[in-house]
Order: structure tokens, then sequence, then C-alpha cells
């Protein structure tokens, strides 16, 4: 099997962005975006799907955080592309339930080749300490586009807006690692190409 790892930068007048990923990892984890609950979230994904993660990110935090959290999403699914390479042998497909106290979160994944993001989440608060919960459909939109998989989120219900927000990356964790996890030896689509 070939060494499923990535390593992407990215570097802009806005951001400066450097990712690693280990798909055969055990989910640990390195992340400093300079934004903290940005990291508590992806220490959540990597640790739920079991792939490893080095983050580094700087921006212009001073304008606010969509510029580093959009940045951020776009470099983590690259990394994802480059990491899957031809796709042979992958589960493909990836569902996850996780309930977090009074929030439920169910996230389904489909490494298809296609980007598509359904976003069905309704927070109670603007924020989560200081970090701006409209970020996060930024974050995951982006992150399926530029990893091209379908991605499905739905939070039936709940009224924290920091269970909402973990209940949902760790179900994307639980989702995401059964996807990637090699499962055969061909590709899993009757098209033989992903």
């Amino acid at each position: 099997m070939a060494d499923r790892k990535s390593k992407i930068t990215r570097k802009t007048k806005e951001t400066d962005i450097s990712v690693q990923i280990n798909l055969d990892g055990v989910g640990k984890y390195e992340i400093d975006s300079s934004i903290g609950f940005l990291d508590h979230m992806l220490s959540h994904l990597s640790k739920h799907s079991k792939i490893d993660l080095t983050l580094k990110a700087k921006g212009d935090l001073e304008v606010d955080q969509h510029h580093t959290v959009e940045d951020v999403a776009i470099c983590l699914g690259e990394a994802l592309v480059e990491a899957l390479g031809d796709k042979k042998g992958i589960g493909r497909y990836g569902n996850s339930s996780v309930p977090m106290e009074d929030a439920l979160a169910n996230v389904a994944v489909d490494l298809s080749g296609r980007p598509f993001c359904v976003y069905n989440v309704q927070y109670r608060t603007e924020k989560v300490g200081d970090f701006d919960v409209e970020c996060f459909k930024e974050l995951l939109r982006s992150f399926s586009n530029h990893g091209k998989f379908n991605l499905h989120i739905s939070v039936p219900h709940g009224t924290n807006s920091h269970h909402i927000a973990e209940a949902i990356f760790k179900a994307l964790g639980q989702a995401l690692g059964q996807a990637v996890k090699i499962t055969g030896k061909d590709i899993p689509s009757t098209k033989g190409t992903l």
C-alpha cells in the first residue's frame, strides 16, 4: 500500500498555513490556528477519524476569523485529496450519529470526487467564546469543495452551541475515518474511478 500522507502549504496576503496529514495514523494531532475553538474542533476531527493532523496557521485575525478558517479548510481538503491518491481500496462511504448531551449530529460522507455540502444546523448563539459560529458552515463547505467529497450534516436538536459544534466534529471524524479506511483492493465504484 502506498504511503497515504500529504503536506500542503498555502501563503497569501491574508494567511500562512501548513497542513500535514497521515490517513493511516492513530489520531495524533498538533494544531495551532491561533483560534482556540477551531483548534479544539479540529482536535476532535483528528482523534475520532484516527487521521494524524499537524496544522499551523497564521491569519489576519485583526480583520476577522473568516480568512483563516476558509484557508485552513482549503488546505485540509487539498491534503485529503493528495493523501487519498487513486482511492483504491477505500471504504468510500462513512456515516455517524453522535450525541453530545442536548445535541445530536448526523454526518454522512462519500469520497466520490464530487463536492457537495448539505448543512442543516441551527445555533442558538452567534458565538462560542470568541468564535463566530457562522464560520463553521464556511469551513465545512470549503473542506468538502476542496476535498472533493459529499458531506451531509444534520443536527435535529440541540440547545448548547458548544455541544452542537463538538457533536458535528466528532461525527465528521467518525464518518471520515470509515470512508478513508482501506477495506478492499479495488476502487469502490462501478465506473472504475472516483
